[in-house]
């Protein structure tokens, strides 16, 4: 129930809303939103923090390249504003407020629609965490909506600031792919811990089986679900953005080549995992079998030996008054020699047959 509830979220609040209407599908946050830009020109970086609202109109309208980002959607009435301002449609609007939207590209008059996950990968609970980011991309400005605070682009930030760094002689298609190329990075460190995961329960189900390790394997399935869920659609998203002319410079295609490159090379991980859980659940029913048949070939090994005993003391254990061989002075004796031949003999049988 809990995985369901993170693969897909609710959506009764939007039914029978007329499309465009601002609704926050998502997590309920009570902090306050934070919108911060960072605006910069080859010569220099500033960075601002938008409070209160009405600076916005002037930050947008600034030379240069912008980077407005907002931490925080569940204010309706801020997205709602920061669209008016930029002149951005009211389904891209409601895209962005919806948390559960797969990664995709739309191409519009005068800028770029993005979405994609942020993932992380949290060690308390052993499991993928995803985020969704929204990101606008036009000429000189570079939009970014997240659902909550932190994320991985400090190294971003860090170049900015610097003096030898490219990305402020760049354009702002630039900053988007340096965005996107810090999200996929990351996903290499997910990949890296969940690989660990898996190694170490590999080698604890080749040792012993135990029924929590199964419930780790479905665990770990879900978790690839959710990891596949999030990467195989990017390809197809930076597919796009390389078909892109208009608003995707030229000096940044290699950079976006090199994109595509990691975003396969991450899909493909993500399939060998999942290929890896998989034979793990046949590694784990076959161990499980094994250890049954073990254990039935015991019982059985038992059971044959004491079946001729058993009939030999059912036979001399009969209450009839002139059974043969009742009186014999040493039929006691015999009859224990004829029990312990048979086990020998049946033990020696089971021995070169290799049961035993």
């Amino acid at each position: 129930m809990v995985a369901s509830k993170r693969l897909l979220k609710k959506r009764t609040g939007k039914i029978g809303i007329p499309p465009g209407s601002l609704v926050h599908v998502g997590e309920k946050r009570a902090e306050a939103p934070r919108l911060s830009a960072v605006c910069y020109t080859p010569a220099a970086v500033e960075v601002i923090e938008v409070t209160p609202l009405t600076l916005l109109p002037g930050i947008v309208a600034r030379d240069g390249v912008v980077w407005l980002n907002l931490d925080g959607l569940h204010q309706v009435e801020l997205v709602e504003e920061i669209g008016r301002v930029c002149g951005l449609h009211p389904l891209v609007l409601e895209d962005i407020l919806n948390s559960d939207h797969r990664p995709k590209l739309e191409a519009h008059d005068d800028y770029l629609f993005l979405v994609t996950k942020m993932l992380s990968w949290d060690e308390g609970r052993g499991e993928v965490v995803s985020e969704q980011v929204s990101l606008i991309i036009s000429h000189g400005r570079v939009l970014s909506f997240q659902e909550r605070p932190g994320d991985y682009f400090d190294s971003v930030r860090s170049a900015l600031h610097g003096n030898k760094g490219r990305i402020r002689r760049m354009p702002a298609d630039y900053l988007a792919y340096a965005l996107l190329d810090a999200i996929i990075d990351h996903y290499f460190v997910v990949l890296e811990k969940l690989g660990d995961h898996i190694e170490g329960l590999e080698e604890a189900l080749l040792l012993r089986p135990t029924r929590s390790q199964l419930h780790q394997l479905h665990h770990l399935k879900r978790e690839l679900v959710l990891l596949r869920r999030a990467v195989w659609p990017l390809r197809e998203v930076i597919s796009g953005l390389q078909r892109e002319e208009t608003l995707m410079s030229a000096v940044t295609q290699p950079f976006l080549r090199d994109l595509y490159d990691h975003s396969i090379q991450v899909l493909d991980t993500v399939e060998t995992f999942r290929d890896l859980v998989t034979g793990m659940l046949d590694l784990y029913l076959s161990s499980v079998s094994n250890r049954l048949n073990e254990i039935m070939k015991v019982l059985t090994v038992m059971s044959s030996i004491f079946i001729p005993l058993t009939f030999l003391v059912g036979v001399y254990g009969m209450n009839f008054d002139h059974m043969p061989e009742l009186h014999w002075r040493w039929g006691y004796f015999i009859l224990w020699g004829l029990m312990l031949a048979s086990v020998g003999g049946m033990a020696l049988f089971f021995r070169r047959k290799q049961w035993l």
